[in-house]
């Protein structure tokens, strides 16, 4: 696999969180990430994963259609809605599904919130670790 993208929604946390950690995993491979329905990347998200020595401070929310000649390899959903609107790529593409809860709609103080985004943060990790890089080796 060389390009991978990872599509969600907003590409504001699930995918923004998704693409910095195989960012940090993967040499030997491009990461890009996008939404359906781009939004700016989460605060809540660039500080959860900061706390563990990634930065997406700098990344930016790009829209699905962005991507479609970029000859995509594997595709990686991270929300129901993203699977249900992908588009048709025009290469043979992989596509692989799991669906995370969207840290976006916690509610409460800064540090419930933060809890919720941590949980996803490690979610997303664990699932990475044990499922894609497998696929990927």
């Amino acid at each position: 696999m060389n390009k991978i993208l990872i599509l969600c929604t907003g590409n504001s946390c699930r995918s923004q969180m998704a693409h910095g950690i195989l960012d940090f995993l993967l040499n030997n491979c491009s990461v890009y990430s996008a939404g359906t329905k781009p939004e700016p990347v989460n605060k809540y998200a660039v500080r959860v994963m900061s706390e563990i020595g990634i930065d997406i401070s700098n990344n930016s929310s790009n829209h699905i259609d962005e991507y479609l000649k970029h000859n995509i390899d594997l595709v990686v959903t991270v929300c129901d809605n993203a699977k249900e609107i992908c588009p048709v790529f025009p290469k043979q593409t992989k596509f692989l599904h799991h669906s995370f809860n969207d840290p976006a709609s916690a509610k409460g103080k800064d540090e419930e919130v933060l809890k919720i985004y941590r949980e996803v943060r490690n979610q997303l990790k664990d699932y990475i670790k044990s499922d894609l890089l497998k696929l990927l080796s």
